[in-house]
């Protein structure tokens, strides 16, 4: 199990950092100004490419963490309150990954309504879901 472990660590901290990185990609698209269509289609091209290749990190995170779930039996039983919120943040996890599609999704259509400082927010979330994520775990506070 230690190495499910560690390849469950590994593809989250992976899939962590495609969501750190594409929203930054959405600030620049942001403040593409108007008429600069080679600058704004590299960086669809490039958040287009992480997207996916982000989708690609999730998969494995969270089938290595089904399976981390079900070999140690964790969340059954009281002291396992950690857990369901562990889960609950990872919920929230991939709600964030589905809305970052679509925001590009928005880019892709030339319909992006939102500034770059609302993006430089939105760039905050999965920060905040991975501290959630890791102190629940080894701190397991409930």
């Amino acid at each position: 199990m230690l190495w499910v472990k560690a390849f469950h660590i590994v593809f989250v901290a992976s899939w962590f950092a495609g969501l750190f990185y594409l929203p930054r990609i959405f600030v620049n698209l942001a403040m593409v100004t108007p008429g600069s269509v080679a600058e704004r289609e590299r960086l669809i091209l490039m958040a287009r490419k992480l997207m996916r290749f982000t989708t690609l990190l999730a998969v494995p995170a969270l089938l290595l963490g089904l399976w981390l779930w079900q070999g140690y039996g964790i969340g059954r039983g009281p002291g396992n309150g950690w857990m369901h919120a562990k889960l609950f943040v990872v919920l929230l996890a991939l709600g964030y990954h589905h809305a970052c599609g679509r925001l590009l999704r928005k880019f892709i259509d030339d319909v992006n309504q939102r500034s770059h400082r609302w993006y430089r927010w939105f760039n905050e979330v999965p920060v905040l879901l991975l501290v959630a994520a890791v102190v629940l775990v080894v701190v397991k506070p409930f």
